[in-house]
């Protein structure tokens, strides 16, 4: 497995193309970007010369939407061919997907649709997660999804299915805060109760993001600033993980790069107030 090397400031941006040439002109501002591996899986174009250019200055995550790690449809070898040529030519400091399932019988559903939370479903996850890791050469990282339904199936809670996955497996953990505070409030479940059942030493990055609050049920849009109730969960977060690395990521209804800068500057706040100096 690769050393990752970490920058200085843990606190980084999802990098959208809205804000390519203000980057490229004033200078990134942050300690790092996530770039959306799908975007840039091209052979050549306009979206991988500006990644070239970008990460020239600032640290790259690759994060991804497609593995579809979850499915009962066999892995995408084309896929995990363009993933890993991506990874080759960005050197990123890790790689993420999602803890779920986008595609089944080959159709691609364009949706993180949750798992059920069974030994039958550990067993099958554990060799398609080591399948990808010996492709890529690193540990995957992988990031709890939203959920609006539960399976009458499932064996154990989502935390707990996560804490086996990431030992058994010998992968790494995307904590995505707003993901939790969304399925807690849907589900009716404590999300300290999550924090508190995830090793400490399986947590590689945050997600901060905004979200639609339907009054019966919160639905997970990025389309809105990080809510005050997610703010709340972050400081309980950094207070058991330590400074993980944190970015916010904002997928439509996109602001003026500045703005994201000032609402990272509330994620730097909080973290310096519940890290020890």
């Amino acid at each position: 497995m690769p050393t990752m090397l970490l920058p200085d400031d843990r606190f980084g941006l999802g990098l959208r193309t809205d804000h390519y040439e203000e980057i490229a002109d004033g200078g990134a501002r942050v300690g790092w970007f996530e770039a959306l591996s799908e975007n840039y899986m091209v052979e050549d174009g306009g979206p991988l010369r500006w990644l070239d250019r970008l990460r020239r200055d600032t640290p790259m995550a690759l994060h991804g939407v497609s593995i579809s790690i979850g499915s009962v449809d066999p892995l995408d070898g084309r896929y995990l061919d363009d993933l890993a040529r991506l990874v080759d030519r960005v050197e990123p400091m890790w790689v993420s997907d999602h803890l779920c399932f986008t595609a089944l019988d080959g159709v691609q559903m364009h949706d993180l649709l949750p798992l059920p939370y069974t030994e039958e479903a550990l067993n099958h996850l554990v060799p398609r997660i080591q399948t990808v890791q010996d492709r890529l050469k690193r540990r995957l990282v992988l990031e709890n999804v939203s959920s609006y339904i539960a399976y009458d199936a499932s064996e154990m809670t989502e935390w707990h299915f996560l804490a086996e996955l990431a030992q058994r497996a010998d992968c790494e953990l995307l904590l995505d805060v707003n993901n939790v505070h969304v399925s807690a409030f849907n589900h009716g479940w404590n999300p300290l109760d999550f924090l508190a059942a995830i090793p400490t030493d399986r947590v590689r990055q945050f997600h901060l993001a905004g979200h639609s609050h339907n009054g019966t049920h919160i639905v997970d849009t990025h389309d809105h600033p990080v809510a005050d109730e997610v703010w709340t969960l972050y400081r309980a977060a950094v207070e058991r993980f330590g400074p993980v690395p944190t970015m916010i990521e904002r997928d439509a209804r996109i602001p003026p790069y500045e703005e994201l800068l000032a609402e990272l500057e509330i994620a730097r706040r909080l973290a310096s107030e519940e890290t020890p100096a």
